[in-house]
């Protein structure tokens, strides 16, 4: 019996995986990952130098992204069947060698890993480990070189495709804000944060810890000008001992 090995990847810089993701994919014989059609990658791109020579790549491409509304039962129905497919293949593989599945940041914290996961639990002859990774957020804030969380911060973790109404409302009771999933979500991102008047102390961090890395402050950047791999982020200003109250 072989093993589904889910490796958490980290931020984007091969620099902070774990040491025990980087044994792992090193030793990989057999090494599966998502990417969009007629892309390279993203998580194949972060281990380029680390596979053995002659590993056997799996593309697990996705049959859309953004052609349809994320929540409407055509995109639903054609992902469920992408990730009942894959996680079929992937058990059948399993059953004759270990498969490393890789996955950027933290495999549990919105990867698509989790889908595949769920269908594979409680498979006979199939055993799945997750090695946990540093999510890309962490990179991100860490990029701007200033203290995230301060004191008794509520730190609140919103994906910029939910309605405005909702993301007014989390960012009003927050302290500190992660945005996600941004992209062709920006203008409604900026939209909220201007109407909860935090705007003016958001940045927008793009290919964090990656080559090309770049940090800007939010009300700098055009409403059009956003790519995938970016996240917005609003620093705490909680409890801080050292200044005086």
């Amino acid at each position: 019996m072989g093993r589904i090995l889910c490796a958490g990847l980290g931020p984007g810089d091969p620099d902070l995986m774990s040491v025990r993701a980087d044994r792992a994919i090193r030793s990989a014989r057999h090494v599966a990952y998502f990417r969009k059609k007629g892309r390279p990658g993203q998580a194949r791109r972060i281990v380029e130098h680390l596979l053995a020579p002659g590993v056997a790549e799996y593309a697990m491409e996705y049959p859309v992204t953004t052609e349809l509304a994320f929540d409407s039962p055509a995109y639903i129905q054609q992902l469920a069947a992408f990730y009942d497919d894959w996680a079929a293949r992937l058990a059948a593989l399993a059953r004759e060698a270990d498969v490393v599945v890789l996955c950027e940041g933290d495999p549990f914290f919105y990867g698509s890993f989790m889908h595949l996961h769920t269908r594979l639990q409680g498979r006979p002859g199939v055993e799945v480990e997750v090695i946990p990774g540093m999510p890309g957020m962490v990179g991100c804030w860490s990029a701007t070189q200033t203290p995230f969380t301060w004191g008794d911060d509520v730190l609140v973790v919103l994906m910029g495709t939910l309605p405005e109404a909702d993301l007014v409302r989390h960012m009003r009771t927050a302290d500190a804000l992660v945005i996600m999933k941004t992209g062709r979500n920006l203008p409604r991102v900026r939209s909220a944060l201007s109407a909860t008047g935090r705007l003016g102390q958001a940045w927008l961090v793009e290919r964090g810890t990656m080559p090309g890395q770049r940090v800007v402050p939010l009300a700098e950047v055009d409403g059009s000008d956003c790519p995938y791999f970016a996240i917005v982020l609003v620093h705490g200003q909680g409890r801080r001992p050292e200044v005086p109250a």
